[in-house]
């Protein structure tokens, strides 16, 4: 069989999708996306919005292989954000260029998506001062007539995911591209999950830079979002999800891309009869893997959201009930961490070495800090004696 892409289909750029195995997990997103609004009421926000754009930022650099320096772009989006920064952090042309790129994209959900404005993207990702010197990168323009290999993995040992439109096709490629975006935008018959998922799906295929293009496809899915909802202010990160389901993302891209067009009558014959017949009778590309992927992964990060805010929510709780409480620092630099959950937070509770260690003081200090604790109802003693001995956050 002689490999071919989906873009060289006759029927590109035409899709389609089985909504009977996509609806369950539609449905799941909008329920979980009307609590999650529900619980941002609830829950004082800023701060929140910025870690999380952060997060996006980083995250989506890391898919990359690119580490950022996480304070650096904190403070740059605290800046644009008008947040007090109590640690704040010198900025740099990228870590500028990073929170222009972000917040463009959430905040200008009306301004049409064009050229123009792709290419003020890219400037922003490659800010002059980080380009590297021994490479030859086309900044703010489309990429040359190079072939474009989508690729992952050590340079050593990579693996080609799939082709992009040679650059003959490109101009016309993404006017019809930008053109159905922006025209979708304002189509209520268009699910805008659904929406953000073939925006995801058409661009990174398209891969109209020379490099940058995975950053600018997941800032470009956050716009398609955020235009769904109507919300600049973002409280789930979709490419921290990524991040973590990095291997199954390029699968289901690679799936997707395949347009196994010389098929033999056997391996046709293999294929799904309801699904090949559907995309014969209406001449489309069936994307329905791609946009459960995109779906299952899109419920990850608002679970994770909600994850978040619920303990914001009982930390916030936790504090109107306990400030007035006489604590040391040490103390609520304990209370704290094991009201964080998470990785740097203690789910199975603390213990006095634990406890020792966190707040760096003795032994003897931290047996008589947990004990004073105990006594002013801020934590509760689990089951177990001696050096088991754990403690958690009183219920409230």
């Amino acid at each position: 069989m002689t490999q071919r892409w989906i873009w060289q289909s006759t029927a590109w750029p035409q899709f389609d999708w089985q909504n009977k195995h996509v609806q369950a997990s539609l449905r799941a997103c909008h329920h979980r996306l009307g609590v999650l609004s529900g619980k941002t009421s609830s829950a004082s926000n800023t701060q929140q919005s910025l870690d999380t754009l952060l997060a996006n930022i980083l995250a989506s650099s890391a898919i990359e292989g690119e580490l950022l320096n996480a304070e650096s772009v904190r403070s740059s989006l605290a800046n644009h954000l008008g947040v007090n920064n109590e640690q704040p952090y010198s900025v740099s042309d990228q870590s500028e260029g990073l929170a222009d790129l972000m917040l463009d994209a959430l905040t200008n959900l009306t301004a049409p998506l064009t050229e123009k404005r792709l290419y003020q993207w890219h400037r922003w990702l490659f800010p002059e001062s980080s380009r590297p010197m021994t490479h030859s990168l086309r900044v703010g323009e489309l990429r040359g007539n190079e072939p474009m290999q989508v690729v992952s993995g050590r340079l050593d040992k990579q693996k080609v995911h799939f082709e992009a439109p040679p650059r003959s096709e490109l101009e016309t490629g993404l006017t019809e591209f930008l053109g159905w975006f922006n025209q979708t935008a304002k189509d209520n018959s268009l699910d805008p999950l659904i929406r953000a998922a073939i925006s995801h799906f058409w661009f990174i295929t398209l891969h109209p830079f020379d490099d940058g293009n995975g950053r600018l496809t997941r800032a470009l899915t956050d716009l398609a979002l955020a235009q769904g909802d109507n919300h600049s202010v973002r409280l789930y990160a979709m490419s921290v999800a990524i991040l973590e389901h990095r291997n199954s993302y390029y699968q289901a891209l690679e799936a997707a891309q395949a347009y196994p067009d010389d098929l033999d009558e056997v391996s046709r014959s293999a294929i799904d009869s309801e699904t090949n017949s559907e995309k014969s009778q209406q001449n489309k590309l069936d994307l329905t893997q791609w946009v459960q992927w995109f779906l299952e992964t899109l419920l990850i990060s608002i679970d994770d959201a909600m994850t978040t805010i619920d303990r914001t929510l009982t930390k916030t709780a936790f504090w109107q009930r306990f400030n007035e409480t006489q604590l040391n620092p040490e103390q609520r630099k304990v209370l704290n961490r094991l009201l964080d959950g998470g990785v740097k937070g203690f789910e199975q509770g603390i213990s006095a070495a634990q406890y020792q260690k966190v707040a760096k003081v003795s032994k003897a200090t931290a047996t008589r800090h947990l004990a004073d604790l105990l006594e002013k109802g801020c934590i509760q003693k689990l089951p177990g004696r001696g050096r088991s001995t754990r403690y958690k956050k009183s219920a409230l």
